[in-house]
């Protein structure tokens, strides 16, 4: 008969099979989890990414990714479940009273641009309608060239739509990632590209052609190729980007998405919780460095955004003569003059479809900088705005970043731009003034309160 072994060493024996034990179950967690790297998957099944299309690697649709310091792994927002969410769209999409712009657009036939370039004054005439005055000028007074199949497809998107837009080949396109079955029939997809981009899809031959429409992927590709309203590259994007309630005039819901960007939540889920849960007609995200419009317009300059100081300091002098304050705590609810335009989520109806006219008209009159005219038309209209301004942590969980698309033949200057968030920082919290800041003479009260950092 064999001996038992001793107590001492059988202790020993079950210590080791139960770390063999935890230890392969963890690998096995691990492995099983590899694309998320989490332990506790924080997405609905629904919102799991799965591939939309597949491009030729020498694309590099990847390239250039922005990193980010948050984790994937934890959640800055709360996401429904993915059924309650459509159901709750379908139910008030079906409620058309929800929606309701009186709103009219003014059309002058004989006007010199494509939204009429109007005078300060005429411009302001806007701000404030009258019940029995809903008439406003909201461009489109010279033809956006674009196919009749395509105008078509863009008036029978009536519930929800995500739209993008590249002009100067200056971005690549992307697929939009963890789109459930449901939102692929709700959520119409529009991309707007130009004729320079046109020609680097063909020499990839990505493009699907057919007679009433060209696609890649989630996107139905329009293509903008007449006449272009606008010599600037960046304000024919801006066309497609403000002005999303007059090209789809039937849409109840849009999220704008610059092309820089990729969508990794399902849409629906994002329109339920960053504008539905609280009731806004807009979401939008904060700048993660400025909260000061004359903040951004410094920044501008400095990383040279925008070549044209002198017509950038006339725009800050008209509206710094004209009422605009720096942010403080008398503009609450607004938590910030400056948010980042990149991801724009619109509920449709008469105080977005306003403030977008109205945002339009100052950049055609000024420049494309959005971010500059931001909180002058926010401020001064009436209706007044319903604004979710969420957290940068928000912004980066819900798209990833791109860098734009490197030309060969452009010099990067390491002076143009900061190269680190770190550098980023430092700019942020290091007050400076240039030349050029310093003669926006109207802006004098303006700029000590901001400096001052008078905050209420």
């Amino acid at each position: 008969m064999t001996a038992p072994l001793p107590l001492r060493f059988q202790t020993k024996l079950l210590c080791f099979s139960l770390l063999y034990l935890f230890t392969s179950l963890f690998l096995a967690l691990y492995t099983y989890l590899t694309a998320t790297k989490c332990i506790i998957r924080t997405h609905s099944p629904e919102s799991i990414p799965k591939p939309l299309f597949s491009y030729p690697k020498a694309y590099g649709q990847h390239k250039y990714a922005i990193s980010t310091t948050h984790s994937a792994c934890n959640s800055p927002i709360r996401f429904s479940d993915y059924m309650v969410v459509v159901e709750e769209i379908q139910e008030l999409c079906r409620n058309s009273s929800h929606f309701s712009s009186p709103l009219t657009y003014l059309n002058e036939s004989a006007a010199d641009t494509f939204a009429g370039n109007f005078s300060y004054e005429r411009r302001k005439s806007y701000f404030h309608l009258s019940d029995d005055h809903k008439q406003v000028p909201c461009g489109f007074m010279k033809d956006f060239p674009i196919a009749e199949t395509d105008r078509a497809a863009m008036e029978k998107c009536n519930e929800a739509v995500v739209v993008s837009a590249v002009f100067g080949d200056h971005d690549k396109i992307r697929q939009p990632r963890g789109l459930g079955e449901i939102t692929q029939e709700m959520v119409c997809f529009f991309l707007f590209i130009d004729n320079v981009t046109l020609q680097n899809l063909n020499s990839y031959d990505i493009l699907v052609n057919s007679t009433d429409e060209d696609r890649l992927g989630a996107w139905r590709v329009v293509r903008v190729l007449g006449e272009l309203p606008y010599g600037n590259p960046a304000m024919n994007g801006v066309v497609a980007k403000h002005l999303i309630h007059r090209l789809f005039p039937n849409s109840k819901f849009s999220i704008w998405l610059d092309a820089k960007l990729q969508l990794t939540v399902d849409p629906l889920v994002l329109i339920h919780s960053l504008l539905l849960k609280d009731n806004s007609d807009m979401a939008i995200s904060k700048h993660p460095f400025n909260i000061h419009t004359m903040e951004e317009a410094i920044a501008t300059v400095r990383w040279k955004k925008w070549d044209d100081v002198s017509s950038l300091k006339m725009q800050m002098e008209t509206y710094c003569e004209n009422g605009l304050e720096p942010w403080s705590t008398h503009k609450l609810p607004y938590t910030s003059d400056v948010p980042d335009t990149a991801l724009i989520l619109r509920k449709h109806g008469e105080a977005s479809n306003l403030f977008s006219c109205l945002l339009f008209n100052e950049l055609e009159a000024f420049n494309p900088r959005d971010q500059l005219a931001f909180a002058y038309v926010r401020d001064f209209m009436k209706p007044r705005l319903k604004i979710n301004m969420f957290e940068t942590e928000v912004f980066e969980h819900v798209a990833m970043e791109y860098r734009h698309n490197l030309k060969r033949n452009t010099k990067a200057s390491s002076s143009s731009f900061p190269s680190s968030s770190k550098e980023r920082l430092l700019l942020k919290k290091t007050k400076w003034v240039t030349s050029e800041a310093v003669r926006v003479s109207k802006c004098g009260e303006y700029l000590s309160r901001m400096w001052g950092e008078t905050h209420d």
